[in-house]
């Protein structure tokens, strides 16, 4: 277990409880859904004209969810304060496959109606059947994707 978690699991735990807290309280408490993938667009509503972004849908959240992500974005750089050791986050991969990667990401989010977080941690927490699938199919995905980057990339 350790290998799989060298700087322990606890933090992973308190996390998970804090972002499965966060967005049932924000459900609970304004019937508001916190996916990321809906703040993507509702950000580019403010500045896009296209019809797609002008949507009331959007335009209607897209202040609180401005909110929203500058709060996940908050708490990440508070727990790079209390616990990165002030030292910066690098990763060993090239920047052209977090580029692709991310916008694969974005694309599938996107078609598939939501993101992970969307899906798996509201709409499993709503015990909405179309999200058990979206979840499924992500994970399956993954799986297959990484799989097949680390053997022939």
């Amino acid at each position: 277990m350790q290998s799989l978690f060298p700087f322990g699991w606890q933090h992973y735990l308190l996390g998970g409880f804090l972002i499965g807290s966060g967005v049932a309280l924000l459900y609970v408490f304004t019937g508001r859904v916190g996916g990321m993938s809906s703040v993507f667009s509702s950000t580019w509503s403010y500045v896009l004209q296209h019809p797609f972004f002008q949507q009331d849908k959007f335009t209607a959240t897209r202040n609180w969810r401005l909110v929203y992500a500058l709060g996940l974005i908050l708490g990440a750089g508070l727990w790079w304060l209390l616990y990165g050791q002030g030292q910066p986050l690098t990763t060993t991969l090239p920047s052209w496959q977090l580029l692709v990667g991310g916008v694969l990401v974005g694309y599938g989010a996107r078609l598939g109606g939501g993101c992970t977080s969307g899906h798996g941690i509201c709409g499993l927490g709503r015990f909405n059947p179309p999200s058990l699938l979206a979840v499924v199919t992500f994970m399956a995905t993954g799986f297959l994707a990484a799989n097949l980057v680390t053997r022939w990339l």
